[in-house]
C-alpha cells in the first residue's frame, strides 16, 4: 500500500515525465506521440479510456478496474499539462471542496451559468 506522501510524490513524479514529453520527438515515447497529434487525439484517449473502465466496472473485476483507471489517470494527466495545468491544480480544487456538501456544490454551479 501506498502513503499519502507516496501517491503525491508519484503524481509529481508522472507530471514531471509528461512535462518532459510534450516538447520530445514523437518517435520517442507514447505521450510525445500524443501531444504532437493535438488536443482532439488526447480527447478521444480519455473517452476511449473512460469506456474501458465503465465497462471493466460493469464486469465485476475490480482489479481490471484499477487497470483501466490507472490508464484514464494518466491520459487526463496528459491533459493537465497540455492544458498547463498539473496534478496539483486538482488536488487544490478537491481541497476546496472539502466540507461542502455535493448538492450544495453542484447548486452553487448552477447559479454561477
Amino acid at each position: 500500500m501506498v502513503d499519502k506522501t507516496e501517491s503525491n510524490d508519484m503524481l509529481a513524479a508522472l507530471h514531471e515525465v509528461l512535462l518532459q514529453r510534450r516538447d520530445a520527438d514523437p518517435s520517442s515515447s507514447y505521450a510525445a506521440s500524443l501531444y504532437s497529434k493535438g488536443l482532439d487525439a488526447i480527447l478521444k484517449k480519455i473517452g476511449e479510456e473512460a469506456t474501458e473502465t465503465v465497462m471493466a466496472a460493469k464486469d465485476g473485476d475490480p482489479k481490471k478496474v484499477v487497470y483501466e483507471v490507472a490508464d484514464l489517470w494518466f491520459h487526463t494527466m496528459l491533459l493537465l499539462v497540455q492544458q498547463g495545468e498539473s496534478p496539483q491544480s486538482v488536488i487544490d480544487e478537491l481541497a476546496r471542496r472539502m466540507g461542502t456538501s455535493g448538492i450544495d456544490e453542484k447548486n452553487a454551479r448552477n447559479q454561477n451559468k
